[in-house]
């Protein structure tokens, strides 16, 4: 599995990749889609039971899995945006907080929710159904708060509370996914269902999210967002969970309870600061359009989304109209409709309107047509005007492999990874492929082992590593791959280990 190219069209190059490397079928996995606390009374955090570095660590287990749910939106744009808000927020956190790390959920559910370590997963939902970035930014303000004040930890480390009993339940689907085999899809898929139906039930305490709010309230008029977005968001969030009771309509609301005292203690809390103007970033209007297209997955859904869209593209001026075409762009080029995607990407470009997503966009449509090199010329461009954004980044790599100039991508790969490190697994597996291509099969199964490792699969990067010290005649180099077995091996037996304690 790798959809970190695009949710889209893969290229051919990567379509080709399982059957070059002789790859081993996909494991299960456990979806890391629940809040997985269940918060008692407020009461300092034990950092004997789980100390910050152990939190992490659980973080980085379920989210090693993760990265293979269905449901988990493996789309460099999304994840940069998210992450990069998220983090701008967190700059300005009342306390010492973690790296955090955000990523998109394909649900349509208005939903965010905090997991240890500081990883927060973010709704489609709940970006498609905001009406403003400070709006989304709120959501994310209040999932850092309850991660500032160590919440998670407070709950998971109180043995009375169902919280331990959710956690239980997903580290025995972690644990099986782990341990790989055919039947264990079942078993994730039925841990999360569990868990996911205790979430229904749990909450954080009043006093949780009074913190939660009031951090929250500090990070987002610190950032510069408006802070009525916060009033804005939660009152109709508040409407959606009485619309939706029952039905899990307003999921997020439903598990942090908004009640007039709290609404009223933010809207008190805004009339206290001095009115200023506030503008959205133009990414946040691509990127909900990007959404609103990616969580469409069934005929009304995607008949809805593209009513909408179009609505937009008559109603709206300005990026906004400009992102609803780039919408619909993404709509047409999923169906494989060139020519159309081709023609909404010009009209979202009209009056010399360009942005990072537009630019990615008219790469993919290069490629899409055959056309190699002027894929080549437009992700060159792209990446000299934004050379901080990864999917631009990705997209030259992949411009390179798709006219044959695999030396060069390994050599731009190889630079990526030294500035990214390990947060884009699928960069391994692109460089493998150009390392097999050129003739480099250790080399290649190498790299496809530390993509396994990066993404979990502990069985799969064992194998990958065993052939190739198969494939190497060389002393040196199959004593490093055995290191590197033996590294792999320790890894997963530290991970059940440490899912075992979790799991009693």
């Amino acid at each position: 599995m790798n959809r970190r190219y695009s949710n889209f069209r893969k290229p051919l190059v990567m379509r080709c990749l399982a059957g070059l490397l002789g790859l081993a079928v996909a494991l299960p996995l456990a979806p890391a889609v629940a809040q997985p606390v269940g918060l008692p009374s407020m009461g300092a955090a034990s950092s004997a039971d789980l100390s910050p570095a152990l939190e992490r660590q659980l973080g980085e287990a379920i989210m090693a899995q993760g990265r293979r749910d269905p449901t988990f939106i493996n789309d460099p744009e999304v994840t940069q945006y998210l992450t990069t808000l998220g983090r701008k927020l967190a700059n300005f956190a009342p306390g010492a907080v973690p790296d955090v790390e955000m990523f998109g959920v394909r649900d349509p559910q208005i939903n965010a929710f905090a997991m240890p370590g500081g990883f927060i997963g973010v709704n489609s939902g709940l970006i498609v159904q905001s009406t403003s970035e400070a709006e989304l930014a709120s959501v994310l303000a209040h999932e850092i708060g309850h991660v500032v004040q160590r919440h998670i930890a407070r709950g998971m480390t109180q043995q009375n509370q169902s919280g331990v009993v959710m956690m239980a339940s997903l580290a025995a689907a972690l644990l099986a996914a782990l341990a790989g085999g055919g039947g264990n899809l079942a078993v994730g898929v039925a841990a999360f269902g569990q868990a996911a139906a205790i979430n229904q039930q749990l909450g954080f305490s009043r006093d949780a999210e009074r913190e939660a709010d009031r951090a929250g309230f500090t990070m987002l008029t610190r950032a510069g967002y408006d802070p009525d977005g916060m009033v804005r968001m939660f009152s109709r969030l508040m409407g959606a969970s009485r619309l939706n009771e029952g039905t899990g309509g307003g999921a997020w609301a439903s598990t942090h309870p908004l009640s007039i005292e709290r609404m009223s203690d933010i809207q008190n809390r805004v009339r206290n600061l001095p009115a200023e103007k506030y503008t959205d970033s133009d990414d946040y209007w691509y990127i909900r359009a990007k959404m609103r297209v990616i969580q469409g997955r069934d005929a009304v859904s995607l008949r809805s989304a593209t009513q909408v869209l179009q609505d937009d593209s008559r109603r709206l001026t300005g990026v906004q109209q400009s992102a609803a075409f780039y919408g619909l762009a993404l709509q047409a080029f999923q169906r494989n409709q060139i020519d159309e995607a081709q023609r909404y990407l010009e009209r979202a470009e009209a009056g010399g309107r360009s942005s990072p997503q537009l630019a990615r966009l008219a790469i993919d449509l290069a490629a899409a047509r055959r056309d190699g090199a002027q894929a080549l010329q437009l992700a060159a461009a792209a990446i000299k005007r934004w050379p901080q954004q990864r999917a631009l980044g990705i997209a030259y790599a992949q411009a390179l492999q798709g006219v044959g100039r695999h030396a060069e991508a390994q050599s731009y790969l190889r630079e990526r990874i030294k500035q990214w490190g390990d947060d884009e697994p699928g960069l391994y597996q692109m460089l493998a492929y150009s390392e097999e291509r050129n003739g480099h099969p250790v080399e290649a199964r190498r790299d496809m082992a530390r993509y396994y490792v990066l993404t979990g699969a502990y069985a799969a990067a064992e194998a990958q590593l065993q052939q190739a010290r198969n494939l190497s005649k060389d002393f040196y180099e199959q004593s490093q791959i055995d290191v590197q077995i033996r590294d792999v091996k320790e890894r997963l037996a530290q991970e059940r280990e440490l899912l075992e304690r979790f799991k009693g």
